[in-house]
C-alpha cells in the first residue's frame, strides 16, 4: 500500500473534487496519497461533487489560460495559480487530416490531435502537471516516477521549473533520445536493468520506504490525481470540434489509462450539458504493438483476464506488459462499441512516414502504432470511413528516431552544379 500524507491537503472549498474512490468495490476515501484500495486493492480514482461541476459553462472554460488549467473547474487540483506546479501544457494542435483520409478511404472528417506540441514533447506533461500540482498541496518536496521515457522527461523538467529535486526510474535500454532528454534538467536519473514493469515494482516498494516518505511518485502514491490530466485531451478535443463530440476515437494503449480518461472526458461533458453526445454515442478503439497487447489479446479472446506479456518491439512508451487500467480500457471498449487491434514493427514504421508524408506530423513509435492500427481498422472494416474520427499523436518523433533511420534519407545525391541537377531530373 502507499503512504499518505494528509497535510496541508486538497482545498476543497475551491476543489470540485470530494473523495478517492474504488473502480472496483466503489469504498471511499478521503483526498489523500493513496492509489489502491484498503478494502479489494482495487485501483481508486477521483469522485468530483456533480452539483461543482453542473456550475462549469462554456464561457467559463474560454475566458480562461490558453493550457490545460482552462479545465481547472473540472480537474482535482490547481484552481489558485499559484498553486500550481506545471510547465502549462495544452491546447495542442488538432490537425485536420485530408490526405491521410483519402489514402486510407475515410470520407469523413479526420483529425489528429498532436500533443507532440507540449512543453516536452508528450502528453504526459498534461498528467505531470495535475499530479505534481495535487503532491505540492498533499505536502511532497520531492518528485519521482517509473517511465518508459516521456513521462521521465515531463517529470525531470517539471522538478526543475518548481526548483524541487526530482529521481526518475526507467528501463536500462529505453532509446537515447528519452535518456538524453531527461538527464539535461539535472535530476537523479536511474536506469535499471529490466523491463518497465520491473521498474515499476521496484517503484512500489520504495513508495513505502521511510527515505521516500516525503516523495511524490506520479504513477505510484499520486495516481489518481495524474490520471485525471490526461481527461484535459478530451476536453480539448470537444472544444476545438466546436463543443462536439468526435464520433470515433483512436487511442495508443500502455496502461490503458489515457483510453478511459478520455473516454470519461466526454462522459462528463456530456452529464454537465456542455455538449450533446453524438447521434448514436461515440465509439473508443485501442491500438497496441504486437510485442506488447495483452489489452487487445484480451478482447480479441473475448476475455477479461489481461495475460502479463514481456514486452518486445520499437513501441517503448507502450512497453507495459502488466497494464493496471486494462480491464477498465477493455469495459470502456467494449461499452460504446469500439474495437483494438495491434501492429507490428513494420507496420508501425510505416505508420511514422505514412503520417507525416500525409499531415506533416512527425510522431515517435506509438504514433506509428495509432496510424497503422487506423489503417487496419478501416481495412478490416471495424471503423466506420464515413464518421468522424480523431486519432491521438501522444509524442515526438525525434525522440524515436532510430526508428525510421534507416528507411529515409535524401533521395538524391549530387555534386554542386546546375548540370547535376538536370542529370539528376530536378529540372524537369
Amino acid at each position: 500500500m502507499t503512504s499518505t500524507l494528509a497535510a496541508p491537503g486538497i482545498d476543497t472549498a475551491a476543489s470540485p473534487a470530494r473523495a478517492l474512490v474504488c473502480r472496483a468495490c466503489s469504498a471511499r476515501y478521503p483526498l489523500a496519497a493513496q492509489h489502491a484500495c484498503y478494502e479489494c486493492f482495487g485501483p481508486l480514482e477521483v469522485d468530483y461533487d456533480a452539483a461543482a461541476l453542473a456550475r462549469v459553462t462554456r464561457e467559463q472554460i474560454e475566458a480562461g489560460p490558453q493550457n490545460i488549467w482552462r479545465y481547472a473547474a473540472l480537474l482535482p487540483a490547481g484552481q489558485d495559480p499559484a498553486t500550481r506546479v506545471t510547465l502549462d501544457p495544452g491546447l495542442t494542435p488538432l490537425v485536420a487530416a485530408p490526405h491521410l483520409a483519402a489514402e486510407l478511404g475515410i470520407s469523413a472528417p479526420l483529425w489528429v490531435k498532436d500533443d507532440s506540441a507540449n512543453p516536452t514533447h508528450s502528453f504526459k506533461d498534461r498528467v505531470v502537471s495535475v499530479a505534481l500540482t495535487a503532491a505540492k498541496a498533499l505536502g511532497f518536496e520531492r518528485f519521482a516516477c517509473a517511465s518508459t521515457g516521456n513521462l521521465a522527461n515531463s517529470v525531470a523538467a517539471h522538478a526543475a521549473r518548481a526548483g524541487a529535486p526530482s529521481v526518475v526510474f526507467i528501463p536500462g535500454d529505453l532509446e537515447q533520445g528519452k535518456v538524453i532528454t531527461t538527464a539535461v534538467y539535472g535530476g537523479d536519473l536511474v536506469a535499471i536493468d529490466g523491463s518497465y514493469d520491473d521498474v515499476n515494482r521496484l517503484c512500489g516498494e520504495l513508495v513505502e520506504t521511510d527515505e521516500f516518505e516525503d516523495t511524490a511518485f506520479v504513477n505510484v502514491n499520486v495516481r489518481p490525481y495524474y490520471a485525471e490530466g490526461s481527461k484535459t485531451l478530451g476536453y480539448e478535443v470537444a472544444e476545438q470540434l466546436g463543443w462536439r463530440i468526435p464520433a470515433q476515437v483512436v487511442i495508443p494503449m500502455a496502461s490503458g489509462e489515457l483510453l478511459t480518461k478520455i473516454d470519461k472526458a466526454f462522459t462528463e461533458l456530456v452529464e454537465i450539458g456542455l455538449v450533446e453526445a453524438p447521434a448514436g454515442g461515440w465509439r473508443v478503439f485501442g491500438a497496441q504493438s504486437a510485442g506488447c497487447n495483452p489489452i487487445a489479446a484480451a478482447l480479441h479472446a473475448d476475455t477479461d483476464t489481461i495475460t502479463p506479456v514481456r514486452p518486445t518491439g520499437i513501441a517503448k512508451s507502450l512497453n507495459i506488459g502488466d497494464p493496471a487500467a486494462g480491464l477498465y480500457a477493455l469495459e470502456a471498449v467494449r461499452r460504446t462499441g469500439g474495437w483494438m487491434e495491434y501492429v507490428d514493427d513494420d507496420e508501425i514504421r510505416a505508420g511514422i512516414r505514412l503520417l507525416a508524408r500525409t499531415t506533416g506530423v512527425f510522431a515517435e513509435t506509438a504514433g506509428g502504432v495509432t496510424v497503422a492500427v487506423l489503417r487496419k481498422l478501416v481495412e478490416s472494416g471495424r471503423l466506420d470511413p464515413t464518421a468522424e474520427t480523431v486519432v491521438f499523436n501522444t509524442g515526438e518523433g525525434l525522440k524515436t528516431i532510430d526508428a525510421v533511420a534507416g528507411q529515409v534519407g535524401p533521395t538524391h545525391r549530387i555534386k554542386p552544379s546546375l548540370r547535376a541537377a538536370r542529370d539528376a531530373g530536378l529540372l524537369s
